[in-house]
């Protein structure tokens, strides 16, 4: 089979496709022909190991897994003897943030990490709707949303932010988003009610409360943001933050009225039934940006690394085929 490989952390021009032997699922696995993968900010970083932090989970010297990739959608092709939950043919899709090494014309997993695509879903809107949208379920459900409350999502064009917006627009409440001057129709389209322009205005200088800020991206700060906090406002932050302080900060949520919260993920068996329920009822459209060939994966990887990507990037394995025009499933 065909695989993106990197057997020491590197660059995305040392990344190589190479042909090697296709694995066989053991007892517990099922073996998948993958027809859609990603290359998302985890990609990146398990393929750089930076921050440094990752060679703590990846391997302290080089990568303990030579393919990279942590979102697929695909089909069954065998399963192992023990496995009785999952037939040959099914359409499935799952990830894993460590690494699901989908970024290779097959993989395989244990059955309890593949979930069934709904049937009105092609595989690469299945591949778009995880692992940002599995961070986006987590931002919403450590907070308690009520109608009539305000929300800012800062970065709501990523993949978890664009996602975060879809859901969020369900609980009746007023939502504010930050985007660039270009991205700012999608973002209407999603369902904002006030944008702000990032390339034009900072969004904490305009006297503006709001009960929660989701910084999506990291980009700013509880410090910078806590001035747009109402008296009870929560900041929430999908990055660490300057010297690791979004993880330390919540230990002292308890002497202050404004507060901040880490999302550590809920356990994807919560999560993707979630966002297969908002797939299957048309409430969640993942936003796709570009498709790639896996031929060019490097190029994928330069793209998403500056930072520049909306929603999701494709690395497409069912037909050598690429867009560039964002659009909206």
């Amino acid at each position: 089979m065909k695989a993106s490989i990197r057997r020491n952390y590197c660059s995305p021009s040392q990344l190589k496709i190479e042909e090697i032997e296709k694995p066989n699922p053991k007892d517990d696995e099922v073996l998948i022909r993958v027809y859609t993968t990603t290359v998302n900010r985890t990609d990146c970083a398990n393929l750089t190991a930076k921050p440094f932090i990752m060679r703590c989970v990846l391997g302290l010297f080089k990568p303990r897994k030579i393919i990279v990739g942590t979102d697929f959608a695909g089909e069954v092709i065998s399963i192992g003897k023990n496995v009785n939950s999952v037939n040959i043919g099914d359409r499935v899709f799952g990830f894993n943030d460590t690494g699901s090494e989908s970024q290779a014309e097959y993989l395989t997993t244990v059955a309890e990490n593949i979930f069934a695509i709904p049937k009105n879903i092609e595989y690469k809107q299945a591949a778009a709707s995880l692992e940002g949208a599995h961070y986006a379920y987590s931002f919403i459900h450590k907070v308690n949303i009520k109608s009539g409350q305000r929300i800012l999502i800062n970065g709501a064009t990523g993949a978890i932010g664009s996602a975060l917006l879809q859901f969020v627009r369900q609980y009746d409440v007023k939502i504010a988003a930050t985007c660039n001057t270009k991205n700012i129709e999608l973002i209407q389209t999603l369902g904002a009610d006030k944008i702000f322009d990032y390339t034009k205005e900072d969004f904490t200088d305009k006297g503006e409360k709001y009960d929660f800020v989701f910084d999506t991206v990291g980009k700013s700060t509880f410090g910078k943001c806590k001035s747009i906090l109402n008296k009870k406002g929560v900041y929430i932050s999908s990055e660490l933050g300057p010297y690791s302080q979004n993880l330390f900060f919540p230990l002292f949520n308890s002497i202050t009225s404004k507060k901040v919260i880490f999302p550590i993920p809920y356990n994807k068996r919560e999560t993707i039934p979630y966002i297969s329920s908002q797939l299957e009822k048309g409430i969640f459209k993942p936003v796709i940006d570009r498709e790639y060939h896996l031929k060019d994966i490097s190029k994928a990887y330069e793209y998403v690394i500056k930072g520049e990507k909306i929603g999701n990037v494709l690395i497409n394995l069912n037909k050598n085929e690429s867009t560039t025009k964002p659009e909206l499933y």
